[in-house]
């Protein structure tokens, strides 16, 4: 799931240890979320969406699978 994490970021001037604090989680797992090799939690995109004061489909972008 692609999500736009890395470009809030980025426009806010925060760091990801400042997000990860912000949120609750490692730095490790939001450099996880914006390369794309980790897909947050419902409650983890919750407190991201609230954090950036955005909704949930701001900042995650689900792309269905071919078939």
């Amino acid at each position: 799931m692609k999500n736009n994490i890395a470009q809030l970021r980025k426009e806010g001037h925060i760091t990801q240890e400042e997000l990860a604090n912000a949120v609750g989680v490692s730095r490790q797992t939001i450099i996880s979320l914006e390369s794309g090799r980790y897909t947050a939690s419902l409650p983890l995109a919750f407190r991201l969406a609230n954090y950036f004061g955005t909704t949930i489909e701001n900042i995650f972008v689900y792309e269905e699978e071919e078939k």
